[in-house]
């Protein structure tokens, strides 16, 4: 028994030396905080201003419609460029449009930087479309004013409006005031529906589709002749004297003179092409008076740069400068000869016409 007991002793000794010698079980411990980085600053980015409007980066936008001699404002455009760029500091870009509706367009389309040489029906839309205003107005020859013309065949058999009813009709562009608007509401008013129909594409083209068959009446513009004794006043005859028919022809500058009479409507833009145009191709009849053609502004155009440039125009439309003589100031292109105030109210009667045609920039010519 004290064996047993004794077995039993060293026995639980011996597993307490065992326990007491195994290695502790780890007790679970939290990770460390992992140690805040203050984050690091990132500085702003420099936002880059954009070019400066009139600067060589963002040139001012100058529109011609094409109503005369496309080539001819096309290769002249950079003098009007250089001119205004010279009396200003500032940079222009000069282009033609195809037609006035697409210049209308573009004059909307690019609101802070567009200046549009555009006629009175053309500012009416523009100014409906999207607030374009107008700046200067022409002057040609002491006139503010023209007029349409009706020209026909010198042989033909027409002598008054009533004859045209259905004649072909031959008109620069329905965006013209003196080729379209004007004429489309005489015939409207006078009760004549015309026959065919052609979009000639300028006024030149328009009296050339006379001249060549094509048409039997052309609406084109009209300016009053040049007389070297007298001038000529409203109610006179409009056509050159029968007298002097025969005499019409271009002299060296390519100046249409017949006697001492030089002739400043739209034929005297085809006597190149055309040398007897004043032989085979005569006025019917005129319209009433027309606001000249304009030079308007995009509707968010700065001021600052619009009286700059009203000023420079000014200076620049004058038949002494050769410049002006050579482009805006030549007959191939607009004929201006000098430039004076405009104000909105100017063009009323012409939205009255508007208004009864019910003419928009999505139906123009339709």
């Amino acid at each position: 028994m004290k064996k047993m007991y004794l077995f039993l002793t060293v026995l639980t000794a011996l597993a307490i030396a065992i326990t007491a010698c195994a290695p502790a079980t780890p007790v679970a411990t939290e990770p460390p905080a992992p140690t805040a980085v203050p984050p690091t600053a990132v500085p702003p980015t420099a936002t880059e201003a954009p070019p400066a409007i009139g600067s060589p980066e963002h040139p001012i936008k100058v529109l011609f419609v094409p109503s005369v001699d496309v080539d001819f404002m096309i290769s002249s455009g950079d003098l009007i460029a250089q001119a205004l760029n010279e009396a200003t500091g500032y940079t222009f870009e000069v282009s033609v449009p195809t037609s006035y509706a697409a210049t209308i367009e573009e004059m909307c389309a690019s609101p802070e930087d567009t200046i549009g040489f555009i006629p009175a029906l053309g500012y009416v839309i523009a100014n409906q479309l999207c607030g374009v205003e107008p700046g200067l107005a022409a002057e040609r020859r002491g006139w503010n004013v023209y007029w349409t013309g009706f020209y026909v065949a010198r042989d033909s058999q027409y002598q008054t409006l009533e004859d045209l009813a259905g004649a072909k009709w031959a008109y620069p562009d329905a965006g013209s005031t003196s080729g379209y608007l004007y004429p489309a509401s005489i015939f409207a008013d006078l009760g004549i529906t015309t026959g065919e129909t052609i979009e000639a594409g300028g006024h030149p083209q328009s009296i050339l589709a006379v001249y060549n068959g094509q048409a039997d009446v052309a609406t084109a513009y009209y300016s009053p002749p040049l007389y070297k004794e007298g001038k000529w006043a409203m109610g006179d005859d409009p056509d050159v004297a029968a007298d002097a028919v025969e005499s019409c022809a271009a002299n060296a500058d390519g100046e249409l003179w017949c006697g001492d009479t030089r002739v400043l409507d739209a034929r005297a833009a085809v006597v190149k092409d055309a040398p007897d145009i004043i032989q085979k191709v005569r006025i019917l009849a005129l319209s009433k008076e027309i606001p000249n053609d304009t030079m308007s502004f995009s509707p968010d155009f700065p001021d600052d740069l619009k009286q700059a440039i009203i000023e420079a125009v000014t200076q620049f439309v004058s038949l002494d400068n050769e410049s002006c003589a050579q482009s805006l100031c030549n007959e191939n292109f607009y004929s201006w000869t000098a430039v004076g105030p405009i104000a909105d109210e100017n063009f009323d009667g012409v939205r009255i016409l508007v208004a009864q045609q019910g003419i928009t920039l999505e139906n123009l010519g339709k």
